[in-house]
């Protein structure tokens, strides 16, 4: 991949390169989920997930005293797995089938083409960006979104802040380097004290863009954005950059193009941004206990009823993956946000 921008860019920008470059990017040009891809996501691991996910979402319409016409968007639908599950569990709730309209933003014209092909049989708008949804209240889903966005560093030293870059003057041998920051301009720019307390600091300025849209859309015409990701929820931020290749760890700066870069999201810093665009969080947890709270066990036990051992074994497997506290059960978690005047905890 070419990166043209002189002799360093910030960590940001090389990771939209490295993730969305039209030509190059890893997003861009492959299929990464699955056993036979970098990563694996929970929609892929079961079909309980998307069940799980689809009540849900028909409860929160039903909080929103079930509007006639209700906009569901799906942010970066990977290979449409899960939207596919949640609108098969949609079928069997005619009094919600008339009222949903499904969009997909998706940046990815790889993944648009994957999604369209698994997709077909249903009635579903592309988007490029938020502007184009349809009036009306909206519930927007974010599973694995935010990790998947542009990230910024910055590390205070005696006292000063600086950015981290990637140095490009060698591209063989990639490096990172810091450089003196103004990161008050970067805190009156979102209107928050980001480095209050901090040490350290990963913020994705693309994240907080989506936030805003998205405040706006619910404040004006009801709804919520839930997110599920890997983070924590320490008001401490850690350096959590990380690039998967093939299910296993490796280096952020080799092979750029062809792995996964991600970072863990730091839920407090969530709340802090949303409170400062005069939302609600209605709790964040653990997907453990969102799952279980939601009725996955149940739902597991009455599919696998009178199934052969093998099939039954293989439904409680995955959902161990799903629900386990080893595994994505504490690693993942779930926050739901709202407009001010919306009251709905159903998971949390």
């Amino acid at each position: 991949m070419n990166l043209k921008n002189g002799n360093h860019i910030p960590l940001d920008k090389f990771i939209d390169q490295a993730l969305y470059n039209k030509k190059y990017g890893f997003y861009m040009k492959k299929n990464p989920f699955g056993s036979k891809g970098d990563f694996i996501t929970a929609p892929n691991i079961s079909i309980l997930f998307s069940e799980m996910i689809a009540v849900w979402t028909i409860a929160f319409w039903q909080n929103l005293n079930c509007p006639k016409k209700i906009n569901i968007i799906e942010l970066g639908a990977g290979n449409g797995e899960m939207i596919y599950h949640m609108i098969t569990s949609f079928e069997k709730f005619p009094f919600f089938k008339k009222s949903y309209n499904i969009f997909i933003l998706e940046k990815s014209s790889y993944l648009k083409k994957l999604q369209k092909k698994k997709l077909k049989n249903f009635k579903i708008f592309w988007l490029n960006n938020l502007n184009k949804i349809k009036n009306g209240p909206k519930i927007f889903i974010a599973n694995e979104f935010f990790d998947a966005l542009p990230v910024k560093q910055f590390i205070k030293k005696n006292n000063k802040w600086y950015e981290k870059y990637v140095d490009l003057s060698d591209k063989n041998n990639l490096k990172f380097i810091e450089i003196i920051s103004n990161i008050k301009k970067l805190e009156k720019k979102i209107g928050i004290k980001i480095t209050d307390n901090q040490k350290f600091i990963e913020y994705s300025p693309l994240s907080f863009e989506y936030l805003k849209k998205i405040s706006n859309q619910i404040k004006n015409e009801n709804g919520g954005l839930l997110i599920i990701d890997y983070g924590y929820l320490e008001k401490s931020m850690i350096d959590s950059l990380q690039a998967i290749k093939r299910h296993k760890s490796t280096s952020v700066l080799k092979d750029y193009g062809n792995i996964d870069i991600t970072y863990k999201i730091n839920f407090k810093l969530i709340e802090k941004l949303i409170n400062h665009l005069k939302l609600k969080s209605q709790g964040i947890t653990s997907q453990r206990n969102f799952l279980i709270k939601l009725g996955i066990l149940e739902r597991a036990e009455i599919i696998s009823k009178n199934l052969p051992f093998s099939k039954k074994a293989d439904i409680y497997f995955r959902l161990k993956r799903l629900i386990d506290k080893n595994e994505m059960g504490e690693l993942f978690k779930v926050m739901l946000i709202t407009n001010k005047k919306t009251n709905f905890n159903l998971g949390f």
